[in-house]
This record gives structure tokens, sequence and C-alpha cells, in this order.
């Protein structure tokens, strides 16, 4: 019975554990900040609530494929596509998929997926930079 239960939570922090938790939290909410003003203020001046609505619920959706790719990678099963996984960061999921990344550590390694990934998160930080600093000067640049 122990050796099942040591079995059990090694298991749990193995998928469960995040190294450095605090410093990747703060780097989460720090890449939040914007997305969250920017979205509140376009809701607050009456432009759409759309984008405030939108994030947490395609999150949810990266997170819930980062999950599903992670356990047919284990299972040697047919794939998440990658395109499918950066569409979804790209239509702002990119915070769900952060999380996903830590949580399963899954595509935390492949040098060409961070660099589409990250780049994504950039083009969100100066979409809302642009929006809530430039007055949406390069907005209709990116």
């Amino acid at each position: 019975m122990a050796r099942a239960q040591n079995t059990a939570s090694s298991g749990a922090e193995r998928t469960a554990g995040v190294r450095n938790a605090r410093l990747k939290l703060l780097l989460l909410a720090g890449l939040c900040l914007l997305p969250v003003l920017g979205a509140a203020q376009m809701g607050w001046s009456g432009q759409t609530w759309v984008p405030l609505a939108l994030y947490p619920l395609v999150s949810l959706i990266s997170l819930l494929l980062y999950w599903q790719d992670k356990r047919q990678a284990q299972g040697n099963t047919w794939r998440t596509p990658e395109k499918v996984l950066h569409a979804s960061e790209l239509l702002g999921g990119w915070p769900g998929a952060l999380v996903a990344q830590q949580l399963f550590r899954h595509k935390t390694r492949k040098l060409s997926y961070q660099l589409v990934f990250w780049g994504i998160v950039l083009l969100h930080q100066v979409f809302w930079l642009d929006y809530l600093f430039l007055g949406s000067r390069f907005l209709p640049f990116i």
C-alpha cells in the first residue's frame, strides 16, 4: 500500500510540479497585465468586451489542447498539429498555453516551437502597448 502511495505522489509531482513556480507566476502576471488592461479599456470605452471574454476562453482551450497533445505523445498516438496549438495561442490562448507548458512540461525544449510561441506572446504585447499608449498608431501594420 505504501508503495502505491509513493508511486502516486511521485507521478503527481512529475505532472503537477512546476520548477520556480513563484517566478513563473510573476512572469505570467506581468505578461497578462497589458492584455487585461487593454481589454478592460476596450470594454469600458464602449468598443467591445470580446477580448476580455476571449482570452480566458481560448486560454482554457489552449490548455486542454496541450493536455491532449501531451497524452497523445505519451501514448504514441495521433498528435495535435503544432499549427493548431499556435493558432490557439495567436487567438488569445497564449496565457493558457504558457501555463500548460509548465504544468505538463510539454513543448518546453523544442526551440523552433518556443521561438514561434514567444513571437506570438510578443505580438500580443506590442498590440496592447500600441492600443493603450500609442493610440493604435501601428495596428494597421500588425
